[in-house]
């Protein structure tokens, strides 16, 4: 393990596969900062058990930029640097384009799109200072092959299986070759492969964890 622990900053590190990344990080021996609109249980849990030592989280809006660039620059300024920015933040929306209302497209693209490239511009910042960096997004199979009634969702990114209701999962898995969900192990371990050593050659490539759904 090298002497300076490396930096990673996941969007969306309260729950579900952002804190599986969380964690996943620490386990690693990185250092590690989150934002999250709220403080679960799981982020109180860790403030407590970490007591500030490589752990570090924000309450920050995705659709406030400017609270999007304080954070990343205020935790590239306290810990030296910035490795890697897993943009894992989003929300889903159902329902087709006439229908939908205005000020939710709107969200969905401040949370899902913009929040993501501000953030990359932000990390990228600290990413060229130091002469290296990893940047992974978090999309969904809808942004490779969209489905009805999703329209803005496959526009933007994915959000979390938690957010699915019970029925799309069921649609989702009977879609899917291997016949099921991914679990969220399952997708993590692909995002920790991205941002190892192992994986150092590989750039500008999309990687998809589906099951099969868009072979």
């Amino acid at each position: 393990m090298p002497q300076a622990r490396k930096v990673a900053l996941v969007s969306g590190g309260s729950r579900g596969l952002g804190a599986q990344l969380v964690s996943g990080f620490l386990d690693r021996h990185y250092r590690v900062a989150t934002l999250s609109r709220t403080k679960t249980t799981f982020i109180t849990k860790m403030l407590r058990a970490r007591k500030g030592q490589h752990f570090h989280w924000g309450a920050v809006d995705g659709r406030d930029h400017e609270a999007l660039r304080a954070f990343v620059k205020d935790v590239g300024d306290r810990l030296g640097r910035i490795d890697v920015l897993v943009n894992n933040a989003g929300i889903a929306m159902e329902g087709i384009l006439p229908t939908m209302r205005t000020r939710d497209i709107v969200e969905a693209v401040e949370v899902n799109l913009t929040a993501a490239l501000v953030l990359a511009q932000a990390c990228s910042r600290f990413m060229l200072r130091q002469g290296s960096g990893c940047i992974v997004n978090i999309s969904s199979v809808h942004a490779i092959r969209g489905h009805s009634g999703v329209a803005v969702y496959s526009a933007t990114k994915a959000a979390l299986v938690s957010d699915m209701a019970e029925e799309q999962k069921r649609r989702i898995a009977r879609r899917t070759p291997l016949g099921r969900l991914a679990r969220i192990d399952e997708v993590a371990n692909a995002v920790h492969f991205l941002t190892s050593d192992q994986a150092s050659f590989i750039t500008g490539q999309t990687l998809v964890v589906d099951g099969g759904i868009t072979c």
